[in-house]
């Protein structure tokens, strides 16, 4: 089990690397993995089904490791020529996977993510059924994520409006069945304490000057400083009764200061629970 959680936060540390590059995606990876999570439990997935695709709802955006920062961090809408290059990267996040020793147990959610029911999705243009579920649940979770949070050049939009966008598109975009157990799961508020969050409890903080979002760690404390990777601003946590908010001191980071910080604690216990259950799911068959 040691081997494949060592395996494992390999892949995660590396898409944590891949993630910390843009400014606005603080905590993509996680809700979109929780999101994978709570979706396979509702379409009556076992276990193992479950973490496999929420690893992979982790893991989905590997592939853009090779997009230029001026194309990940562009403030306004892409031009077809920059979208092109951002369509290369589930086949190149599957490439990276190749010869790894787990490449098959991600490899479907990484590569197929963006493919859609209606033959419109890349790169292989696969078409309903023929898209495996892995993909259709974490495109689904990947779509509302990028809808509910902030972008650089729009806000992000209310959980209602998303799911809302997910059911005109049904069978279009995204899968009719599991798009409406989606729909139902949000509309019940079973998405909430995911929404807005970069982990359980933790909301994603904005910085005032220029809008990207600011991740706090479980590991930072009262008084620590954190840092918009964007404009460099500081900022003071400050904990009171339990809520988390930010106090900018008017200062900006040092280079040293900017450097990508992985939550490496949050990687550990997501990686050891995933372990736990497929290792489990590994002695019952």
């Amino acid at each position: 089990m040691k081997h494949v959680e060592d395996l494992l936060k390999s892949l995660f540390v590396m898409a944590s690397m891949v993630e910390s590059r843009d400014p606005y995606t603080g905590g993509h990876l996680w809700r979109v993995s929780q999101y994978a999570w709570l979706l396979a439990d509702h379409a009556g997935l076992d276990r193992s089904e479950m973490a496999r695709i929420s690893v992979g709802g982790f893991l989905h955006d590997l592939g853009k490791i090779s997009i230029p920062d001026h194309i990940l961090g562009k403030a306004g809408p892409l031009s077809d020529e920059e979208f092109a290059v951002i369509k290369t990267h589930p086949e190149v996040g599957s490439r990276l996977l190749s010869g790894h020793p787990l490449a098959e147990m991600v490899k479907a959610a990484v590569l197929s993510h963006h493919e859609t029911p209606a033959d419109t999705g890349y790169p292989h243009n696969l078409v309903a059924e023929d898209i495996p579920i892995d993909a259709r649940i974490v495109g689904i979770c990947d779509a509302f994520d990028a809808m509910t949070s902030n972008r650089p050049y729009r806000r992000g939009m209310p959980v209602a409006r998303a799911l809302a966008i997910i059911e005109e598109n049904l069978g279009q975009q995204f899968d009719s069945a599991l798009g409406q157990m989606f729909i139902a799961m949000g509309r019940q508020g079973q998405l909430d304490h995911i929404v807005g969050h970069s982990e359980e409890g933790i909301p994603v903080q904005e910085c005032p000057m220029c809008g990207p979002t600011i991740v706090v760690t479980r590991k930072q404390h009262h008084g620590d400083h954190v840092y918009c990777r964007n404009c460099g601003n500081e900022a003071e946590v400050a904990r009171t009764d339990g809520r988390i908010q930010l106090q900018f001191t008017g200062k900006r980071g040092t280079p040293a200061d900017l450097e990508p910080d992985l939550d490496i604690d949050l990687i550990a216990d997501f990686v050891h629970s995933a372990t736990q259950v497929l290792d489990s799911a590994g002695e019952a068959a």
